[in-house]
């Protein structure tokens, strides 16, 4: 398609580099002031947790996991931005334990001043990533907008006893992180034409992978609790597993996993407002060493698109879980630990 050569996807999105979420905080003063819902016995995640997705139950064996996300664009490729989002999106049926089922397309499109054939190759990219996920796409909607914004809508099916919630760390386990970070500053980078072609793919291939041989490995292991990394980051998305879980975690900054010149990007004056507003919304809540100066910082609160699972696994279970992660071709790391102290804390050393 010849249209792609030219345009600039991303130049598309006032927002421009990660598909940064509303910051917790804000999202909770806003859920504060609905409403309570009646409680219902057959509703086993929603939201009071903030985790990944719903989880209701229909039978003693069955459970449906339903969740939905959408982002304007963070890569220039139609294609690519399509199964990013796709990827990202299915990410959270993954992290619940469960397995995506069917899908809807959510559209927000320009069709006046973008060729019908961009939008084309972004529902050609996610289709392809929902065949690969074992998914079905069953429809969708589509609005004309200024902005372009893609994501899909996914319900998945879980065994009720085998939801992977976000709550469930326990002191002891180990935790493992199954993708690199730093997605959120060479996404604003890619804006700002600061990556080579090479490194470009790099980003867009990690952003773009499923986590589905992640689940799929650690489905028969003693998981506690599991997330995936997403707009919060890193130390976002494992605040709160440490406060659902009444645990503290402890992460060695040294082995948490990052893409190439994530640092020299960031020093540059690359970081997301996303990243900063992460970092912000985590005062009080996390412990840095003296060493790990403010850069240092940003990129372990880094706003991540399409992120790695954050796995919770038993002590004992822990390296057999990472060897075979590793050998299934998971760019996975042991990055960190549960523990009784300080619990609802994080203190990265």
């Amino acid at each position: 398609m010849e249209e792609r050569e030219r345009i600039k996807l991303t130049s598309y999105s006032t927002k421009g580099g990660c598909g940064c979420k509303i910051g917790p905080a804000d999202l909770s003063q806003v859920l504060r002031q609905l409403p309570q819902a009646e409680p219902n016995p057959n509703l086993l995640v929603g939201l009071d947790t903030s985790d990944d997705a719903g989880v209701y139950k229909l039978s003693d064996e069955l459970a449906l996991v339903q969740t939905v996300d959408f982002f304007t664009p963070i890569v220039d490729d139609p294609y690519s931005f399509g199964q990013v989002a796709a990827a990202n999106a299915i990410s959270d049926i993954y992290a619940m334990g469960g397995k995506p089922l069917t899908v809807l397309n959510i559209v927000a499109f320009p069709i006046s001043k973008l060729p019908k054939e961009v939008l084309a190759e972004i529902l050609r990219g996610a289709g392809d990533k929902v065949k690969e996920a074992g998914a079905t796409l069953v429809g969708g909607h589509s609005i004309d907008d200024n902005e372009p914004k893609f994501g899909l809508a996914v319900t998945g099916l879980v065994h009720p006893d085998k939801v992977r919630a976000n709550t469930g760390a326990r002191p002891g386990d180990k935790l493992i992180l199954t993708k690199p970070i730093g997605v959120g500053i060479l996404t604003t980078s890619i804006k700002k034409d600061q990556l080579s072609e090479e490194e470009v793919r790099r980003v867009t291939g990690v952003m773009a992978a499923l986590n589905k041989t992640a689940a799929e490995v650690m489905e028969p292991y003693d998981v506690g609790g599991c997330t995936d990394v997403t707009g919060f980051g890193l130390l976002g998305h494992a605040s709160e597993m440490a406060k659902g879980s009444g645990v503290g975690i402890r992460i060695d900054s040294a082995k948490v996993p990052m893409l190439p010149r994530v640092r020299e990007l960031a020093e540059a004056g690359f970081v997301p407002g996303g990243t900063k507003n992460n970092f912000a919304h985590l005062e009080g809540a996390v412990t840095f060493a003296g060493h790990i100066d403010q850069i240092g910082q940003w990129m372990l609160c880094d706003a991540v698109t399409s992120g790695g699972l954050l796995i919770s696994v038993s002590f004992d279970q822990s390296e057999r879980l990472l060897e075979e992660l590793v050998a299934a071709g998971v760019e996975a790391a042991l990055i960190g630990e549960a523990v009784a102290e300080h619990p609802g804390h994080i203190e990265v050393v």
